[in-house]
């Protein structure tokens, strides 16, 4: 079941630069590491929904049912659009600047959850990923979904961690630049805009 093929999987999943990744990058630049080990951590809750979906079969309600898909697809679409426009804004909550006022860890975890319980394809995700690495025992299969999922969920916690954390050490070097400042809020206001499009031409 844990196996090295479902390790080296979950590992190249976690490590692509992803939406989650770019929101941990840009608050490790913005605000330093502990903003940083907050978002890692909000974006790791995120996935606790969609991998309860998928345990309990919801994800596959969720791929039959254009409505519900579309609903939750447009509102992640929104809160999206809405992160680039706080990268963008010379106070908003993703800004990259130096003299940026700390933010409450909460609030921090808090928008790194909603970035992902509201993208629909992470449900339909797991259930493709998980079953193929489990023994084929259904007495055991919602334990093992559980076991592959909470080590999922360790590593992408420890990924972002890292990611974050190697962000908040170059935040110094950065911010002595108001040019590279004012790029990187640019990229990271053009990103988010860039994956909530994505996400809007996403089909169940």
């Amino acid at each position: 079941m844990i196996s090295i093929q479902f390790l080296l999987t979950a590992f190249v999943v976690c490590i692509a630069p992803g939406t989650g990744v770019i929101y941990t990058l840009a608050l490790g630049l913005g605000q330093g590491r502990r903003a940083a080990i907050a978002a890692a951590a909000g974006c790791t809750v995120g996935i606790v929904p969609h991998l309860a979906a998928a345990t309990l079969g919801l994800a596959a309600l969720l791929h039959t049912s254009a409505l519900v898909f579309q609903i939750v697809k447009f509102a992640g679409v929104a809160y999206l659009l809405y992160l680039a426009w706080q990268a963008l804004k010379a106070d908003g909550a993703l800004a990259v600047r130096p003299d940026a006022a700390a933010q409450p860890s909460l609030k921090i975890a808090q928008r790194g959850a909603l970035i992902n319980i509201l993208n629909p394809k992470l449900s339909i995700f797991f259930l493709a990923l998980l079953p193929p690495f489990l023994s084929g025992n259904p007495s055991t299969a919602t334990t093992e979904m559980i076991l592959l999922g909470a080590i999922f969920m360790g590593m992408t916690f420890a990924i972002f961690v890292l990611y974050g954390v190697f962000a908040a050490f170059a935040r110094n070097q950065l911010l002595q630049s108001e040019i590279i400042m004012r790029w990187l809020n640019r990229s990271f206001a053009a990103i988010f805009a860039a994956l909530g499009l994505r996400l809007a031409f996403e089909k169940a």
